[in-house]
């Protein structure tokens, strides 16, 4: 039997954990914000949402959760100036996620001079950091998708791609770090709070949108022979899932590194789509079209996170089948536009 002046301290220890506050930047887009309403599900109440709120095609992301703060991106390092003592643990989850981006400076701003600011703010601060990286480090894939290896030889096939893997670069190098630290190479993120990604948003939601509106579903030619049309394969990883890895780490607080974050499973983009019609109760109609040419020569024709390194962290989660994960996000949450 626990003593009860040990119960006590338990129960103290373990609502003030629930209590301590944490910072998500990128709080009003896809990710950020249904990782805010996973976070509240769960009962963690001091929730500080950092972003530029200004685009209002968001607003709804973050509509009725119960913030403690909302912070503006262009003035978080002068709040935190003020607020650093108070913070448990800082989700780095924002950047430039547009893998069309042509501007070199706002990537340099966004996703690489940010992210080392905030990073030597959590070293001031002695706080953990967990930050958002991209499989679009891997480029072609042509080094593999193994997170266990040097990184130095990864050749991204964009912009964007690039801006991530300097940060990821820069991180390796550094001899002073925050007490914990972990980056996350996310795979191909699907699920609900992605309705103002427009072109960038999921393949899935696409579909949906296609089907529901035409019956059928158009998806990108292969502009490689090896490839047949719709056999191009990515690694879909469900949101929810995604964000069970981040709170596990959160949670932890142990074996800092770099990891992989799909599921270590390829699927077709024509597997996608069928189950996106089976999701409707709609018989299959699939048309192909060319890619577009501002990013056909970045396109990735394969990716599959290596997902050793994970659970050697200790990571005992099991992944969503495609199937299951299109079925929860077209019936729970597209058909009603419903957000996590």
């Amino acid at each position: 039997m626990v003593a009860p002046s040990c119960f006590f301290k338990i129960l103290y220890d373990f609502v003030s954990y629930l209590w301590a506050m944490i910072v998500v930047t990128g709080a009003a887009g896809f990710i950020g914000s249904a990782l805010i309403g996973i976070l509240l599900e769960r009962g963690y109440g001091q929730i500080v949402a950092v972003d530029d709120f200004s685009d209002i095609l968001k607003h709804k992301n973050l509509e009725h959760k119960r913030l403690y703060a909302k912070i503006e991106r262009k003035i978080f390092f002068e709040w935190l100036e003020s607020n650093i003592d108070e913070i448990q643990v800082i989700l780095h989850i924002g950047a430039r996620t547009n893998t069309a981006e042509k501007s070199q400076e706002v990537l340099d701003e966004l996703n690489i001079e940010f992210s080392k600011r905030t990073w030597d703010w959590c070293i001031k601060g002695n706080i953990p950091f967990l930050y958002a990286s991209s499989a679009a480090t891997y480029g072609s894939g042509a080094q593999g998708f193994n997170d266990e290896d040097s990184i130095d030889q990864l050749e991204p096939l964009n912009l964007y791609g690039q801006s991530k893997h300097t940060f990821d670069m820069w991180v390796q190098k550094q001899s002073t770090t925050p007490p914990f630290w972990a980056g996350f190479k996310f795979f191909n993120v699907f699920g609900p709070n992605e309705y103002h990604k427009d072109r960038m948003a999921s393949v899935i939601m696409h579909a949906f949108n296609q089907i529901s509106a035409t019956g059928k579903m158009k998806l990108f030619q292969s502009h490689r022979s090896e490839y047949l049309n719709g056999e191009q394969k990515r690694d879909f990883i469900y949101i929810k899932d995604l964000i069970d890895v981040l709170l596990f780490f959160m949670e932890s607080r142990k074996n800092s590194g770099l990891y992989n974050l799909g599921t270590g499973k390829a699927r077709t983009f024509k597997d996608l789509a069928l189950s996106v019609f089976k999701a409707l109760e709609i018989s299959p109609k699939i048309e192909y079209i060319p890619i577009p040419e501002d990013i056909r020569e970045a396109y990735q024709y394969f990716t599959e996170a290596s997902m050793v390194k994970l659970k050697k962290a200790g990571y005992k989660g099991e992944f969503t089948p495609l199937e299951e994960g299109t079925k929860d996000y077209v019936n729970s949450y597209l058909k009603e536009k419903a957000y996590i």
